[in-house]
């Protein structure tokens, strides 16, 4: 009989593209490519990571893609999609962006790779106790830097509102976020020592974090669509409900705290877009 929990992961996967490919197929060509470039880019950064580091695993999905559940790559493609659709809403200066996307990713992950190997989808060979409760210190690196440099590379070119332009850009974030991870993976891998990756990954986190902090964007520019709000949430309240059903998010409590604030700190960047959705069932 099939695992439930890894069918209805499979299904929250695509629903985040159902909730994606309107809002591209509205706004064009570009936008097309850009969310059907980040899902190639997901399979194929997952592929080759699986390949480069000998890391870790994923248990058996509905739809593989060689070693890779299909439904991953369209995550990876979703959530590039919605974090630069969120920064794009943002004052940050262009070229800064990538730094509040790789972040936003983070926010998805601190409280989704913990359950997730307690589930079976993937598994790290190393055991609940490793790290952070079994997820490696440079997952969370190798999290932020797949998505800073997608968006970095496909910003290159993205300003050009021509054919070049168009085409242009997706293949820079492909080929740039492809060397980019499998770069930086190399980099902690064998020449950041291991007993220093937790400080590593912090440092890293912090000054990104600060810098996005001392220029204080804001986001009343632009309207910020509601997918960037449902991809994480969709992820956030299924985490939150397989794991209190499974009761794998008590083991430690410390994990169902995390998968709160998450979902609290996801509810509260996209707050004016709650309160709009939320005024129509106010006036009725």
């Amino acid at each position: 009989m099939a695992n439930p929990y890894f069918i209805f992961y499979e299904i929250s996967l695509y629903l985040q593209l159902v909730v994606c490919l309107p809002h591209a197929w509205n706004h064009g060509r570009a936008s097309l490519l850009r969310l059907f470039a980040g899902i190639l880019f997901g399979v194929l950064l997952e592929l080759g990571t699986i390949h480069q580091l000998h890391a870790y695993e994923y248990g058996h999905f509905l739809i593989m893609v060689l070693d890779v559940p299909l439904g991953i790559g369209v995550a990876w493609g979703c959530i590039l999609y919605s974090v630069m659709e969120f920064s794009d809403a943002s004052s940050l200066p262009y070229f800064l962006r990538p730094l509040l996307d790789g972040l936003l990713a983070l926010n998805i992950d601190l409280s989704l790779d913990a359950i997730a190997i307690r589930l079976g989808f993937w598994d790290w060979g190393h055991g609940p106790g490793f790290q952070y409760f079994g997820v490696p210190y440079a997952n969370f690196w190798a999290w932020f830097w797949v998505i800073f440099f997608f968006s970095l590379g496909y910003r290159l070119f993205a300003r050009r509102r021509d054919r070049t332009g168009t085409w242009l850009a997706p293949v820079t974030g492909l080929l740039f976020g492809l060397l980019g991870v499998f770069g930086t993976n190399a980099l902690i891998a064998s020449v950041i020592p291991f007993a220093v990756h937790g400080l590593t990954v912090a440092a890293l986190l912090l000054i990104a974090l600060g810098v996005i902090l001392a220029l204080r964007p804001r986001f009343d520019r632009a309207a910020i669509p509601s997918l960037s709000f449902w991809v994480p949430f969709i992820t956030h309240i299924y985490i939150l409900i397989a794991g209190l059903i499974s009761g794998l998010i008590l083991d430690p409590p410390f994990l169902l705290i995390m998968g709160l604030a998450m979902t609290s700190i996801a509810l509260y960047l996209h707050r004016p877009l709650l309160n709009h959705i939320l005024q129509p069932i106010e006036q009725r």
